[in-house]
């Protein structure tokens, strides 16, 4: 991991977060971790939050959505957001 790499040759906790391009307290907390566990405790534990409630049967479904468009579904626009509003 490259925070581990960085923490080893003792760059700033400041810069590794400038490096890494992530906040200063993320980078904090990596470096708790480290210096009380070592790279392994820098490993990844998988995704946050909860798990996909979707039967495989969906996921396929909307899999297929998805690569159809939003325009096979009756959208104007392939995008929508704040300056464009929802459209349909």
């Amino acid at each position: 991991m490259q925070a581990a790499e960085l923490f080893e040759q003792q760059i700033a906790v400041s810069e590794v977060a400038r490096r890494l391009r992530v906040s200063v307290k993320s980078a904090y907390q990596w470096h708790q971790l480290w210096r009380d566990g070592g790279v392994e405790a820098l490993a990844s534990r998988g995704p946050s939050g909860s798990r996909c409630r979707l039967s495989p049967r969906c996921l396929e479904k909307l899999a297929g959505f998805l690569e159809e468009g939003p325009a096979a579904h009756g959208w104007v626009e392939d995008r929508c957001g704040p300056h464009q509003g929802w459209r349909s």
